[in-house]
């Protein structure tokens, strides 16, 4: 779900303050990234648009329903290719199986368009694993999937229970979601991609999501392409997300998706890797899951995770380029790695670490190191290109470039401490490239809900970015 991300604009910075378009290039859905094969049988079934479902599954004589080839591969597994074509009113269901492929045909165009199709009561995709492995599914166009109504949650493909050896590859999930509109209503949910490890006792490992495009989903209070709950051992590679109305990409832990969790941690998206993915225009605005005013979508967040790799990423046109954070009391997000990413056009911030009220959990063991945060604060309200809420401590940030834009640019902010020393303790900044349109003495910062005018002033009082450096610059 979308946090409540405390802002700090203009008038935090001006003084103590307490607490609180068009898509860009696309994906291949034919060509993506080709998985380690897990299938450990060479049988290979056709199907096509055009076959019979009392056909043999041959080249020559194709099968007409993916389903019907998924069954017809018994317990061995193996292969289902699909030829190009609408396969309509659709799903593809895999339960408690083992080495199944489905994939598209080589340079073949395949969708799943669900239209039409209901979705069931809680959580279904039109492509439905659970408690699988050395499963891939390559190469789909998934599309179409929607209701109305509360507590139903479509997905284009979803992975559930536990399992392991389970690729997504190379798939176009997109114009999907649930269109309810009631006000501010948490059971209004929808995905593109989601994983949900729901056995306490067993982890979904192994995991990879890659290369696939996943773009103009209504998702209500849900995220684009998430992991919940006990999934240990993940990788988000080099995915095109895209124009959709929540967050892009999550990393989940402490929501009870787990059942009967064996510790807190199996309850905890852990182990993980979002690397080299795209995230441009992700916005909330109009959601009206957040009409309490909360247009706060984040392009890539932790919320819960621990030991996380967030890497080589580009964030362009979100509300919160990337967030790292517990929106649970007692929770904890950890081990998290921020590097080498390029974060810009974000309507408030571009990094926000920490709980965005005093009651939910904190964030520790975080390093920013190596980012670059440029043009943030489109809305231009002061806010900074990096925001430290609450409960942020034991975390570095260094050696990131971080230019400031705008009228009233501001740098670094950070809110007035809580949760005690041991909760806002070893923060440190340094070896930081600084840069806005105005001069150092001019610049903005806060520290500890105090406003702070100038670049050497920060420096003083806030004890932070001894060998860091600051130029005139707009970008």
């Amino acid at each position: 779900m979308t946090p409540k991300t405390l802002r700090l604009g203009a008038a935090a910075l001006a003084a103590a303050t307490a607490v609180a378009g068009v898509a860009l290039a696309t994906v291949s859905t034919t060509a993506g990234p080709a998985p380690v094969a897990h299938a450990a049988s060479t049988t290979k079934l056709f199907v096509a648009p055009t076959g019979a479902d009392t056909n043999a599954g041959t080249a020559a004589a194709p099968l007409r329903t993916p389903q019907k080839a998924v069954d017809k591969l018994g317990a061995a597994g193996g292969t289902v290719e699909l030829a190009a074509g609408t396969y309509a009113k659709q799903r593809i269901v895999l339960s408690g199986r083992s080495g199944v492929t489905v994939q598209a045909a080589p340079g073949a165009k395949v969708v799943l368009d669900a239209t039409g199709l209901t979705p069931a009561a809680d959580t279904t995709g039109v492509v439905d694993v659970r408690d699988s492995s050395d499963i891939v599914i390559q190469g789909l166009d998934v599309t179409g999937f929607r209701t109305t109504s509360r507590g139903r949650t479509p997905v284009g493909i979803f992975v559930g229970g536990s399992g392991s050896n389970i690729t997504v590859a190379g798939n176009h999930v997109h114009h999907l979601g649930n269109d309810n509109r009631t006000q501010e209503a948490d059971d209004v949910n929808a995905h593109g991609i989601a994983v949900y490890g729901t056995n306490g006792q067993k982890p979904i490992t192994n995991l990879t999501i890659r290369g696939n495009e996943v773009d103009h989903l209504v998702l209500g209070a849900s995220e684009s392409v998430v992991v919940n709950g006990n999934v240990d051992g993940w990788t988000i590679d080099q995915n095109d997300v895209h124009d959709n109305n929540n967050i892009g990409i999550d990393a989940i832990g402490y929501e009870k998706v787990a059942k009967n969790p064996s510790s807190a941690d199996a309850d905890r998206a852990r182990n993980g890797r979002i690397t080299g993915n795209t995230v441009t225009r992700i916005t909330s605005v109009g959601n009206p899951a957040y009409a309490g005013g909360c247009d706060c979508a984040d392009g890539i967040y932790v919320d819960g995770g621990r030991d996380i790799v967030i890497s080589g990423n580009r964030v362009d046109s979100a509300e919160i380029g990337i967030e790292v954070a517990s929106e649970h009391k007692g929770g904890t997000t950890n081990g998290i790695r921020v590097e080498s990413n390029t974060v810009t056009g974000s309507a408030w911030v571009g990094l926000a670490v920490g709980g965005y009220s005093a009651t939910k959990g904190d964030a520790y063991d975080v390093t920013v190191t190596g980012n670059t945060f440029t043009g943030n604060n489109q809305n231009d309200d002061g806010s900074p290109e990096i925001l430290l809420q609450n409960m942020v401590h034991d975390s570095r940030f260094t050696g990131n470039r971080i230019t400031a834009t705008g009228d009233s640019p501001a740098l670094v902010g950070r809110v007035k401490n809580a949760g005690g020393v041991a909760k806002t303790a070893n923060v440190v900044f340094d070896r930081n490239d600084y840069g806005s349109p105005v001069a150092a003495t001019q610049v903005g910062f806060s520290w500890n809900g105090a406003a702070i005018t100038g670049f050497p002033t920060w420096k003083t009082r806030s004890g932070q970015d001894a060998a860091s450096t600051y130029a005139v610059r707009s970008n």
